[in-house]
């Protein structure tokens, strides 16, 4: 064996060890789900698969966790839509009109600051917000929040990819008796598609995840999300490791099926600029 096969076969072998490490997390809570207490407890690796833990979170007497997941369906669309509309709308404004310099500094260091605090700061004053709006313990507390956290990744990431466009594509669109705002949603907003998504996803991965918010602007699962409803299978006399696990598994679903879908657009969106010439 020659050194480029060996070093072929080392780098493999490599990439087999950092796939089980990323992929033996989820092997365990698959796993974990189907067990039954007595074999959670046991340890045992070999057990008779069962869906019980599924049927409890979804059918139980205990478990509210269907309404969970349509609050989490729910808040995880709308901050993607939002932060898809109005960060598209802000970095193109940014990006291609003719703003003063100190307005646009002044913009993306405040969107700098909020992406660099820590998120527990705004805590307080979102409860309090909440509070006094009457939007507390509402799917409509949590949108507001994670639109705020999630805007400023929106819109830089919308302005890397306006600044790709060419400006003549624009120029071409009026003088051929499109006005700005068709110009942008007929010539640029196509162009950008991938970029678009690749955003998206991320802003939905994101607040589908989140959990500080979601559990300080809520108290009941009329507005709790699916993060806060699994941390709340840890009780005060056991912990319903089973239907935590079956809890986690199908939480990862609608999240691994969105970026399946949209694959082929966040490779693009993610690479634009990559490679010149």
């Amino acid at each position: 064996m020659n050194q480029k096969t060996v070093s072929k076969a080392l780098l493999n072998a490599a990439l087999l060890v950092v796939v089980f490490i990323i992929l033996f997390p989820v092997f365990y809570i698959v796993q974990t789900s189907l067990k039954s207490t007595a074999d959670i407890y046991s340890g045992t690796f070999f057990f008779e698969a069962k869906t019980r833990n599924y049927e409890e979170i979804f059918t139980g007497s205990r478990s509210n966790f269907a309404e969970l997941t349509r609050n989490s369906l729910v808040v995880s669309s709308a901050v993607a839509v939002i932060c898809g509309v109005i960060g598209s709308l802000a970095a193109y404004s940014i990006s291609r009109l003719n703003w003063s310099r100190w307005v646009t500094g002044g913009i993306l260091v405040w969107l700098l600051f909020i992406n660099m605090m820590p998120p527990i700061v705004f805590v307080t004053p979102y409860y309090l917000w909440a509070r006094g709006a009457g939007i507390y313990d509402t799917p409509l507390a949590v949108i507001m929040a994670h639109m705020v956290l999630n805007m400023p990744l929106a819109v830089i990431m919308m302005m890397n990819f306006f600044a790709e466009v060419p400006k003549e594509l624009e120029e071409a669109a009026v003088i051929d008796g499109c006005t700005l705002w068709q110009a942008f949603r007929m010539v640029i907003i196509p162009i950008v598609r991938p970029g678009l998504a690749a955003m998206a996803v991320l802003v939905f991965v994101f607040s589908w995840k989140e959990f500080l918010f979601a559990l300080s602007l809520t108290t009941t699962s009329a507005g709790r999300t699916i993060p806060v409803g699994i941390a709340n299978f840890v009780q005060e006399f056991n912990i319903r490791y089973g239907e935590m696990a079956a809890g986690s598994f199908v939480a990862m679903i609608p999240a691994l099926i969105l970026v399946l879908l949209a694959q082929r657009h966040i490779i693009k969106g993610l690479t634009v600029g990559a490679i010149k010439g």
